[in-house]
């Protein structure tokens, strides 16, 4: 019974952060289930302070990169940056499409998904509304799908990367061989189906902005800034360190050199920070340890030998992040794998069902909810059921081809 009321406070929270009954936030399910959880004696307050505390290296990674973020839009860099993209496209809607995509897959490489979902989007929305298109999903949805699957090129590319190898992160050399045809598989995937899917909307014409942009100082520096951190994540991805701490000082160190030589006041930039993220990525984590307390994690780990080896464990991982969060499923994969000494193959298969199976649905991963956030911001809203119908044509078919090439490569 114990296990009957956790599964559902957690898949009753999970529902509400999906529909959003009566316009709530999506942390408020998120809180009152970890809540519930404990004053229902179905999780002790010490282990829920505990998972918490698991996403601390989560939270700072997140603090810097909205920082950074609400700073280059207060700079202008999103505007000159989306005025470069409108112009080079040339009103070819089909060639500014491959050209966001593009600059997606950089940028999830070298700053992660979560900066494609809280830098790239609102530099997207600004471009769409630039060249006057109609329809401004379809270059809006590339924020959201590439920054899965291009989340895998680097250990860099995903926070949830670091977790699921816990301890056991091959060099740079080594994780090329074994996720670089694997990433070629997926964002090749990812980009065919998402353009067949759009075609119909890619066919407009766009204006040109024949103005351009300039780029102040303080856009300057925050460019550099972003630059500074692509360099920072890198090498703590080399050295093994954890990624939270260096994108929150070059975040936070960003905004001194923008705002204090400007004489502004960092309570406005603090006002536009979608703060409620936080609160909501604690509440996932506490309802996945509460889970991992009624034996999920136990479970998982006898299944690891069963259903087509490192095949079914990406497909069971896959469907797992879309049910909790593919950041607390990612803790929770690592944790059982270095239990029972998983070798390459099968941790490299469950890395993919992480990384690359929340493009099924909203709840998959943290960025699809911080590109969420980053559109409702913007006045564009997509519905649960229209971006499941949309990820259960993409997702499958390039996770399943990723795996492949995984296979081919180990």
């Amino acid at each position: 019974m114990y296990a009957v009321f956790t599964w559902a406070i957690v898949l009753g929270s999970l529902g509400c952060i999906i529909l959003r009954p009566f316009g709530m936030r999506e942390a408020v399910p998120a809180m009152a289930g970890a809540v519930l959880l404990v004053l229902c004696g179905l999780l002790p307050p010490g282990l829920a302070l505990r998972a918490a505390g698991q996403g601390a290296d989560v939270y700072l990674f997140l603090i810097g990169m909205m920082v950074l973020s609400e700073l280059a839009a207060d700079q202008g860099v999103f505007v000159w940056g989306a005025g470069c993209m409108a112009r080079a496209a040339g009103g070819s809607a089909l060639r500014l499409f491959c050209l966001i995509y593009a600059m997606a897959v950089v940028v999830t490489v070298f700053l992660s998904n979560d900066a494609t979902a809280v830098v790239l989007t609102p530099a997207v929305a600004a471009m769409a509304s630039a060249v006057r298109a109609e329809r401004k999903l379809p270059f809006l949805l590339i924020c959201a799908f590439v920054a899965n699957a291009a989340s895998f090129v680097l250990p860099i590319s995903n926070p949830a990367n670091l977790v699921v190898f816990a301890g056991a992160m091959p060099d740079l050399a080594h994780w090329l061989r074994g996720f670089g045809l694997a990433s070629v598989a997926a964002i090749g995937a990812t980009f065919l189906l998402l353009w067949f899917t759009q075609r119909g909307a890619l066919r407009q014409s766009l204006a040109v902005p024949e103005e351009r942009v300039a780029l102040s100082a303080g856009g300057k520096l925050t460019l550099a800034g972003l630059g500074a951190m692509a360099g920072l994540l890198l090498l703590a991805s080399a050295q093994g360190w954890r990624l939270g701490l260096p994108t929150f000082c070059a975040g936070l160190g960003t905004a001194a050199l923008v705002l204090i030589p400007a004489r502004q006041s960092p309570w406005r930039l603090a006002r536009q920070i979608s703060w409620s993220v936080l609160p909501l990525v604690a509440g996932l984590f506490v309802m996945v340890g509460a889970l991992d307390h009624i034996g999920l994690a136990e479970g998982l780990g006898a299944r690891l030998g069963g259903f087509g080896g490192m095949w079914g464990i990406g497909v069971e991982l896959a469907v797992l992040s879309n049910l909790v969060n593919n950041l607390p499923a990612g803790l929770l994969a690592g944790h059982v794998l270095t239990q029972v000494g998983a070798g390459p193959g099968v941790r490299g298969a469950a890395l993919l069902g992480v990384d690359l199976g929340p493009n099924l649905s909203i709840t998959g991963s943290l960025a699809t909810l911080l590109w969420l956030t980053a559109l409702r911001r913007h006045g564009v809203e997509v519905t649960a059921w229209r971006f499941l119908r949309l990820g259960a044509v993409v997702m499958p078919p390039a996770l399943l081809a990723a795996l492949a090439a995984l296979w081919l490569a180990s």
